[in-house]
């Protein structure tokens, strides 16, 4: 049902039982993706990344995705720049697994979440707010309507989102030291910078 990319997006793998919530979880690490049409919760946490929950409002097929746009220096305007060229795919990968499992892009509507200023090693380069401004500037040109958003701001953030009924919990972590997070995307920043993310997604009408 799922399928890995290339380069380093892939499907999250992490499954668990959340007690809290009574339901079959599966937990999202930057550079991971899910889509599902099953009665489950998707959760991960969010720094500077950007996670954009998507769903099929008739269906109730959904998905999430975690993703950083690299500080790949150059012409960050470029369409061709190694940062809008990650940010696209990892958007497309998301939309075209959505529409594999039989979301109707017509239907699908979008939350997004994260892009906060947490990492102080990027925030010269001010990739929360770039990656906040990528994917809504994204999602207006793919026609994807943003139902809801909760951007920037200077704390990292928990996401629930529970795509079958379009439910999405954000805890803001004001009382949680960030060294791990910070840890996790400053060294899923750097896989990027040295990888190649090239290659196009097909995506499905």
């Amino acid at each position: 049902m799922f399928e890995v990319a290339d380069g380093q997006d892939q499907v999250a793998s992490n499954f668990y039982f959340d007690n809290n919530f009574n339901a079959k979880a599966v937990k999202l690490l930057p550079g991971e993706y899910f889509v599902t049409n099953q009665e489950m919760l998707l959760v991960t946490v969010l720094g500077s990344c950007v996670a954009a929950c998507i769903r099929d409002n008739n269906s109730g097929i959904g998905g999430m995705n975690h993703f950083m746009l690299p500080d790949g220096g150059g012409d960050q305007g470029s369409p061709m720049s190694s940062s809008a060229r990650y940010g696209t795919f990892a958007m497309e990968i998301l939309i075209n697994q959505l529409l594999k499992l039989g979301a109707r892009r017509a239907n699908l509507e979008a939350k997004v979440f994260g892009g906060g200023n947490v990492l102080d090693g990027l925030t010269i380069a001010n990739v929360g707010q770039r990656n906040a401004d990528f994917v809504l500037k994204f999602l207006a040109t793919e026609k994807i309507r943003v139902i809801a958003q909760d951007l920037v701001d200077i704390y990292p953030r928990k996401v629930y989102f529970f795509p079958k009924d379009s439910k999405v919990i954000v805890k803001k972590l004001k009382n949680t030291h960030n060294d791990t997070i910070s840890r996790r995307e400053k060294d899923y920043s750097s896989r990027l910078c040295k990888s190649d993310t090239g290659g196009e997604i097909e995506l499905f009408s």
